[in-house]
């Protein structure tokens, strides 16, 4: 049987969504299942870059226009200076020949780190699938319980 890692990830700003995918993609690498589990601000880090058209009451259509849409759009938790701090981050990044969030979400799901979007914290800010990334499972909580009660290292970011 694999060695299982799980995350949770809360957060929704750059620098933490970096840290969790570079950490389940070093842990895919040694041969570990990993399940990450977006929920609250996470969930951001899943959203589509466009906006999609869907069925949306005033209140979630509100949640929807004030967070981030995807990957290439979130903040910093420290120095984000409005918006010119992920810049830097990038730029450093790319000179280091660091791989970007999207690159990183791109190799997790290639090594097949199972990410999971959560279902309650979806109706709560009004997101429909249709609104996030492809090759994404969707469940509750009981379902990173079972998850993460098989894992050797269980983390939230």
């Amino acid at each position: 049987m694999a060695d299982q890692s799980t995350i949770v990830l809360f957060s929704g700003d750059l620098d933490k969504a970096i840290a969790a995918f570079i950490i389940a993609n070093g842990a895919a690498a040694y041969d570990h299942e990993v399940t990450i589990f977006f929920t609250f601000w996470g969930l951001n880090v899943l959203r589509k870059d466009e906006a999609v058209k869907t069925d949306k009451g005033l209140l979630e259509k509100a949640f929807g226009w004030m967070m981030p849409r995807g990957a290439k759009k979130l903040g910093l938790s420290k120095m984000n200076f409005g918006g010119l701090g992920p810049q830097m981050i990038k730029q450093v990044m790319k000179k280091h020949n660091a791989l970007s969030l999207p690159q990183l979400i791109e190799l997790a799901q290639e090594q097949g780190v199972k990410l999971v979007a959560c279902t309650m914290t979806m109706d709560l800010l009004g997101l429909k699938q249709e609104e996030l990334i492809d090759g994404l499972e969707y469940a509750g909580v009981a379902a990173y319980l079972g998850d993460a009660s098989n894992g050797k290292v269980n983390l939230f970011i």
